[in-house]
């Protein structure tokens, strides 16, 4: 009976609210799938094995209706993730949008990782109030047409946008410079909400800085523009250059691409702190089947022996040998085969959430690393 009576107020309380708030309904009932809180889609980032670490689900990636901040060290892949972003919009018959602070985009190169450059939408921003201003005019224009249509806006980079008091001024020093800080924190309290029940992913690039007094074991790095974006990004990655891949040709190395990690400093969307590596190849983008190989091996989903690798088909019995080399022929050859291992990628990798506790002597606690305040 009691039961009853909290359900009864509780429905009486989201009714008053809802009444109060006339243009649009404010309280609800978490098993209403009409509640913001819901994810309305996702957006790959080109790579599987990121997208898994990121949404905590198959085929997830990038949360629609969300800020996300793309940050690291120059040269890290930060642009490139977001070109992937900007072609998966468009595989999925939604619009992309550039904001570009850099005038630094190559056509040829958005054209070989997928990207319809004669509807991507590109547009230059001298200052972030011009940022602001174009986000929040594409925001009411979805509104006023399709709002079932997913958009992506990518703003590259945050760093390099000046502001209008700084453009106008001249190059001397002018003191503590907070302008750019302050208007993106109240920008950030404006959007955050206008995106929450659009299909618009609005994501953000921005450049790793080195921070003057961080402790011995703390973070070493923090980023531009004070910490407003931070705060209301629902998902943080932070990625970082592992390695060169070389190529020999003619007998000589030639660096063709570089290896990415990628660390979820922050999310809202499942748990944080994981990361995921994957290969950048300059002529391509993001190799995406070359990462599922080392997460196999990390599963035990592969038995290794030396260069050769060995795979149990659970469903035929078959088993499949096969070298690195051999990899990616196999996954685009044949899609039972990686259905099958990306099904069980997903249940090796995926969290699930539940209510008992754990053992505290398997525990151990690490005060280093990105995520850790000082």
């Amino acid at each position: 009976m009691a039961k009853k009576e909290e359900l009864d107020l509780a429905d009486i309380l989201a009714g008053e609210l809802n009444k109060q708030s006339k243009d649009q309904k404010v309280a609800f009932f978490l098993d209403d799938d009409s509640t913001p809180t819901n994810v309305e889609g996702w957006v790959s980032t080109g790579c599987a094995m990121l997208d898994v670490a990121i949404s905590n689900r198959p085929y997830g990636g990038l949360p629609v209706g969300r800020i996300v901040e793309v940050t690291g060290l120059e040269q890290s892949g930060k642009s490139l993730l977001s070109a992937h972003l900007l072609a998966e919009t468009q595989k999925q018959g939604g619009v992309a949008v550039l904001i570009d602070t850099e005038t630094a985009v190559s056509r040829e190169f958005l054209e070989a990782i997928g990207v319809d450059v004669k509807k991507l939408l590109y547009v230059t921003a001298d200052s972030v109030e011009q940022i602001f201003d174009f986000t929040e005019t594409i925001i009411e224009k979805v509104r006023q047409t399709d709002k079932n249509r997913l958009v992506t806006i990518v703003v590259d980079s945050v760093a390099a946008a000046s502001t209008k008091t700084e453009l106008a001024a001249d190059y001397g020093k002018d003191g503590y410079a907070t302008d750019k800080a302050i208007i993106i924190s109240k920008a950030m309290r404006k959007i955050t909400n206008m995106i929450g029940r659009q299909k618009i992913l609005l994501v953000y690039t921005n450049q790793l800085r080195q921070k003057m007094n961080a402790m011995p074991f703390g973070d070493p790095w923090t980023t531009s523009g004070g910490k407003a974006l931070a705060f209301h990004a629902s998902v943080r990655l932070r990625l970082k250059g592992m390695g060169q891949i070389k190529s020999k040709v003619g007998g000589n190395d030639r660096i063709v691409g570089m290896k990415v990690r990628a660390q979820v400093v922050k999310n809202r969307m499942g748990p944080p702190l994981r990361a995921a590596d994957f290969d950048i190849f300059f002529d391509r983008g993001i190799d995406n089947y070359g990462s599922w190989l080392s997460v196999m091996k990390d599963n035990k989903i592969v038995k290794q022996a030396g260069a050769w690798y060995e795979y149990t088909d659970t469903d035929t019995g078959e088993i499949i040998k096969f070298q690195s080399k051999d990899f990616i022929p196999l996954m685009t050859e044949r899609e039972d085969v990686r259905e099958q291992i990306y099904k069980k990628i997903c249940e090796s990798t995926i969290l699930q959430y539940k209510s008992d506790g754990i053992d505290m002597e398997d525990l151990e606690i690490d005060v280093s690393g990105p995520g850790m305040d000082d």
